[in-house]
């Protein structure tokens, strides 16, 4: 099955995956079931997750039920035991919205939720971060995780989104980062599939961001927390939900 679920996740196009997944999701969620890891998003366990990862599969790392992979499930547990993200009257802006959010997300009646992405057919609104036509400080909470990753222009995309976030407002801008590199790798003349899986980790990244990443945040005028949430979490936890040991949160506030 693992081999099966490899093949769909590398040569089919994410639109269409998030279509289809609707259909076989169900039918993982049974097959898998288990006792050996929990998913906390929809509250259940498995007897394994799946192996996923384009460079280097990450065995255990994709939920059966959920789809959900190590970041989601971590920021889902950020999100309920160290924020009011469930129960503040919000504006919410949520970019590429991932599907084992969505529905939750969507179903909580004190959040204005607007989802928004360039192909997903998840977005409520279709467009360009680069370009966003929202007004200035509009949005108290901003969820945009592994996007900055695929926009050739980031620097024009962080600036979009520290102008539509609200004064006081929290934007969790997610990417992977490679915590043993300073700075960040990227070369515009790479556009072999191939290639940029070698270089950035995936086929439509364009570039492999170090420890940088933070500076560039900052720069724009972000305030920036390094937030290493899952250090409090015991071994047997880490294990159990599946997440990764250091794995930080950028929680990044607009203080003016």
């Amino acid at each position: 099955m693992d081999w099966l679920i490899k093949f769909i996740i590398n040569k089919v196009p994410r639109p269409q995956l998030i279509f289809w997944s609707n259909f076989f999701r169900p039918l993982l969620d049974l097959y898998y079931r288990g006792n050996k890891f929990y998913d906390p998003i929809n509250n259940k366990s498995y007897r394994k997750f799946l192996a996923y990862g384009y460079k280097n599969q990450r065995p255990n790392a994709l939920s059966p039920g959920t789809l959900s992979l190590e970041r989601h499930r971590l920021l889902w547990l950020y999100l309920k035991n160290k924020t009011e993200f469930f129960n503040a009257k919000i504006k919410v802006l949520h970019i590429a919205p991932e599907q084992a959010f969505y529905k939750i997300f969507k179903s909580i009646k004190n959040e204005n939720y607007i989802t928004f992405d360039l192909n997903s057919p998840l977005a409520d609104i279709k467009g360009d971060i680069c370009k966003m036509p929202f007004e200035d400080n509009f949005f108290d909470f901003i969820l945009c995780n592994h996007v900055l990753e695929h926009i050739d222009d980031d620097k024009k995309a962080m600036h979009e989104l520290y102008r539509v976030l609200n004064k006081n407002g929290i934007a969790i801008l997610q990417v992977p980062i490679d915590l043993n590199i300073k700075r960040t790798f990227e070369d515009p003349g790479i556009k072999d599939k191939n290639e940029r899986i070698k270089k950035f980790g995936q086929y439509d990244h364009v570039r492999l961001y170090g420890l940088d990443y933070f500076d560039r945040l900052k720069k724009v005028g972000f305030h920036v927390e390094k937030n290493n949430y899952a250090n409090e979490f015991r071994d047997e936890e880490i294990k159990k939900y599946s997440i990764v040991k250091n794995e930080i949160i950028p929680i990044c506030k607009k203080l003016v």
